[in-house]
């Protein structure tokens, strides 16, 4: 992929594939990644590739920057438009999001890319699941059935969610077949032409208004490009995240189960959000591998909504640090984001994205108003639950949950009281502070710096809190769900009624944002106003890492990254590895039989009457891999929320020194 050619939808990738001979399409897959590798040409919006003496490809983009049409794209050769030249070029394109041919509010634009790569640089993924203990009901191939014949949806009652459309059931089927076939070729074998055929059937799911499978299905694409491309930036668990909702939405769908979520809604421009008083809490330095840097400042309002203001563009970490104290672009810009995190605006004409991004349009006008403390207004209620209830009502949830919607929630911040219980392992480790409970028997928790880069303030400041055990601290952070407790503070304020906590400048208003603001010493209490506390020897125990579901996780990623073949290695060579008997010996039952089965489902072969093997099943094999990522994406959960359930203070496995 060319990040320097413009976004192309999928139907006119798709329709370019489809119109090459066999020939061509076996040299596409090699045409597409020498094609990628040239420069390109710019001329205002337009790009030109040459491919040769006599072959130049011309993109000329729509207004929204997108090849939406298959006569924006032409080759000057013979066989134009059905040429080899022109496919490749789409092929080495970014994929074009359903979305970006919808016109938007003005100043949506920075708000987005904000969004989307704030995303990336917290790796935040949140992959639909259900928290499946292992001993509860298991996720079993016959719970995830292949597109089926015929509509069993007849007989519901009226005030059931009606059941999808025939038009809806054809495309997911669709979907399903085109999944199956990339599952079963793996990623060496997902060229270009799998991929366009699940294209087609994106774009098919589109049109039928089946916008949460449309989504899955472009995430899998993109997943598979970067796997092939070895980009930096790819992650394999990410790309068998998206198959695995591709493959579970498709499959309900095509039963025509009548579940509204399952299709999704399409993206929705800014609509209107009248008047807004929000109150500033903390910014956030953003900094993607894509080369963007900037800021994202988050606000509630009085109602204790959140919503948040960004300002990220090309520049990378000099971009990140310097947009701290950058203009905010709502209003007459009479605020910079450190002012805004410690103060707040009255918006009028407010407009809001779905996701709580505040727009930045001609007709929003905004005035300065005084911030609150972090302990009053509609801030003091964050820190009143337990993190226990916070993470259940986080990470919970059953299959069918909307992945999109779960990492939304997921990275909602959270509000909580903690004590620097000291280090293990180079981790900086704190307990939950609850009131009425002794401080010894709160949750352990992992803080992990937001970014790591040296050059922003997070390794820094944490530097400075890991020396000092017996600190308290408020902390606003996000959670990590998909490690063992742990939390990325993005701010922290002093504990009120205790000496043992921050004493912050008057001009920070209240907290330290701790990827702009560096703590020094004097910032501190002195060591003899710390409480003496326990002494850690070693982190906290991990059942995560401690449990053998890696060897069901590493089976599910191989069938992916390496097909069919390679998930049939286990039942060819009889487990030599040993990965049932050691699931079975953990007591993890379910995972042994969920992996022999996808093993075995692999190997099969059909015979005819003369004993020649016959087509395997993609369908069968696609169920038994489907049931053994959908368990192991909920038991994986359900051993992370456990990890936040208080423990006794010997669970810790202390020393019996105190520390000060």
């Amino acid at each position: 992929m060319n990040a320097e050619l413009p976004p192309v939808a999928p139907d006119v990738v798709a329709a370019a594939v489809e119109s090459l001979t066999s020939r061509l399409r076996k040299k596409l897959d090699a045409a597409i990644e020498g094609y990628a590798a040239l420069p390109v040409g710019t001329e205002g919006a337009v790009r030109r590739v040459r491919c040769g003496e006599d072959a130049e490809v011309v993109l000329t983009p729509g207004p929204s920057g997108t090849v939406t049409d298959a006569g924006q794209a032409v080759c000057s050769c013979l066989l134009a438009p059905r040429c080899l030249h022109r496919a490749a070029v789409l092929g080495a394109c970014p994929v074009a999001d359903a979305e970006t041919v919808v016109e938007t509010e003005p100043g949506a634009a920075t708000a987005t890319n904000a969004d989307a790569d704030a995303t990336n640089a917290d790796n935040a993924n949140a992959n639909a699941g259900n928290a499946v203990a292992e001993g509860a009901v298991p996720v079993s191939s016959e719970s995830v059935v292949p597109p089926a014949e015929g509509d069993p949806s007849s007989g519901r009652a009226e005030s059931e969610p009606s059941p999808p459309t025939e038009a809806q059931i054809a495309a997911a089927r669709g979907l399903w077949t085109a999944a199956a076939a990339v599952l079963g070729a793996g990623v060496p074998a997902a060229g270009a032409v799998p991929q366009a055929e699940l294209l087609r059937a994106a774009h098919t799911a589109r049109l039928a208004g089946l916008h949460r499978a449309e989504a899955a299905a472009l995430r899998v694409v993109r997943g598979l490009r970067g796997a092939r491309a070895r980009h930096d930036g790819h992650r394999l668990a990410d790309l068998v995240a998206a198959l695995s909702e591709l493959l579970l939405t498709s499959g309900l769908l095509a039963r025509a189960e009548p579940d509204g979520s399952l299709l999704g809604t399409a993206r929705r421009a800014y609509r209107p959000g009248g008047s807004l008083r929000v109150r500033g809490v903390c910014r956030e330095p953003v900094l993607s591998a894509t080369g963007y840097g900037g800021v994202v400042t988050h606000v509630v309002g009085d109602d204790g909504r959140w919503f948040s203001v960004a300002d990220v563009k090309p520049g990378g970490v000099a971009r990140a640090r310097g947009a701290g104290t950058a203009t905010v672009m709502i209003g007459s810009g009479g605020l910079d984001h450190a002012q805004l995190a410690r103060g707040g605006l009255l918006i009028a004409g407010a407009t809001l994205s779905p996701e709580g991004r505040l727009g930045a349009g001609k007709g929003v006008r905004a005035t300065p108003v005084a911030g609150l403390p972090w302990a009053s207004g509609p801030l003091g209620a964050l820190f009143a639950r337990p993190l226990e209830e916070i993470v259940a009502e986080r990470l919970g949830g059953a299959p069918g949950v909307d992945p999109e919607r779960a990492e939304q929630r997921a990275r909602e911040l959270v509000g909580c009281d903690l004590v620097v219980a000291g280090t293990a392992d180079g981790q900086l480790i704190a307990r939950e502070i609850r009131a009425g409970r002794p401080d010894d028997e709160g949750v352990l928790i992992r803080l992990a710096p937001a970014n790591g880069h040296p050059d922003l303030a997070h390794t820094a400041n944490f530097r400075q809190l890991a020396t000092r055990p017996g600190l308290r601290l408020r902390v606003i952070g996000r959670l990590e769900p998909e490690r063992a407790a742990t939390l990325r503070p993005l701010a922290v304020a002093p504990l009120p009624d205790t000496v043992a906590t921050l004493r912050l400048p008057a001009g920070w208003g209240g907290h330290a944002d701790l990827g702009y603001d560096r703590l020094e010493g004097a910032h501190f209490p002195p060591s003899e106003e710390l409480p003496a506390v326990t002494a850690l020897t070693e982190p906290p125990p991990d059942p995560l890492a401690e449990a053998p579901l890696w060897r069901l996780r590493r089976l599910v990623e191989v069938a992916v990254s390496g097909g069919r073949r390679a998930a049939a290695e286990p039942a060819r060579d009889g487990d030599r590895g040993g990965a049932g008997a050691a699931l079975r010996r953990a007591g993890f039952r379910t995972a042994a039989d969920l992996a022999t089965g996808l093993a075995a489902e692999a190997d099969r072969r059909s015979r005819d009457v003369f004993g020649r093997t016959g087509e395997a099943d993609p369908d069968a094999y696609a169920r038994a891999w489907l049931a053994a990522a959908v368990y192991l994406t909920g038991a994986e959960r359900s051993l992370i929320q456990a990890t936040w359930r208080p423990r006794p203070a010997t669970d810790a496995r202390p020393t019996a020194e105190p520390v000060r």
